[in-house]
């Protein structure tokens, strides 16, 4: 499957692309034929080299790809949390995550939000 290169004049980087792109354009210069399929066939030959074919080239492929060191299996873990019906819980938890109950005030004033809003003002 042969594709033919369609040069744009406008899309070119480089003013030597751009005047091959005119010539191509014009018919002063053969446009390229482009066959996917017979490169990327071609590009398969090239991917694996003549002793990665062999078993010994195997085995070397094998021998360093191999991981270094051991890997222990993963284990199924389950937790469950045990209901308890203490409120008392929840506060310790929520303590533990950053806030509580006698901790909801910010250290924002108003005079902090003043200044901000001042310095997204534009100057005039």
């Amino acid at each position: 499957m042969a594709d033919t290169i369609k040069p744009n004049p406008n899309e070119a980087t480089t003013h030597d692309a751009q005047l091959a792109a005119e010539n191509m354009a014009s018919g002063e210069e053969k446009v390229q034929k482009v066959d996917f399929d017979a490169d990327y066939a071609a590009a398969q030959q090239f991917s694996v080299s003549e002793i990665d074919r062999t078993l010994e080239g195997a085995a070397a492929a094998e021998t360093a790809t191999a991981p270094k060191f051991e890997v222990p299996e993963a284990e199924d873990r389950t937790t469950e949390a045990q209901p308890t019906g203490n409120p008392d819980d929840y506060l310790d938890l929520a303590k533990e995550v950053g806030g509580s109950h006698n901790e909801g005030v910010s250290n924002v004033s108003d005079d902090l939000v003043k200044q901000a809003i001042e310095k997204g003002q534009p100057k005039k």
